[in-house]
């Protein structure tokens, strides 16, 4: 990856920095899933934010490997390290990036809770953002 950085450019990358990519654009305001599937592949819920594709530049994308949960849904991680880092729904224009892989600043807030209703038993949801179902 080269080093400049450019204005409104959020770059981020895997635990051990084999996969890494740039967006370009503004972040969206990312969403915390409690949904079994992203507890089970983050470790506790799933914080991303969703970016179109054509914003997105993976560098290293050889070593990502894709696990598809369902007919309509990938998920992303390092096949180096493991980290977690997409959420790749088939036939959309966007895909849903790990907030935490991002480097700081990211610029955005967290904006809503969703799929509460298959949260873990072991945390409460306190910070007063919406909180969807599913």
């Amino acid at each position: 990856m080269s080093t400049e950085i450019h204005l409104n450019e959020h770059r981020g990358a895997c635990l051990c920095g084999a996969v890494t990519f740039i967006v370009r654009g503004e972040l969206p305001a990312p969403d915390a899933c409690h949904c079994e599937d992203c507890r089970r592949f983050s470790g506790h819920f799933f914080s991303s934010t969703d970016v179109r594709r054509s914003a997105l530049t993976i560098e290293g994308a050889d070593l990502l490997s894709w696990y598809q949960t369902s007919p309509k849904v990938r998920r992303g991680f390092c096949s180096r390290c493991g980290s977690s880092l997409f959420w790749d729904p088939l036939g959309h224009d966007w895909t849903a990036i790990a907030m935490g892989a991002f480097d700081s600043p990211t610029g955005t807030q967290l904006g809503k809770h969703i799929w509460v209703a298959d949260k873990g038993d072991y945390y409460a949801i306190g910070d007063g953002l919406p909180q969807n179902a599913h």
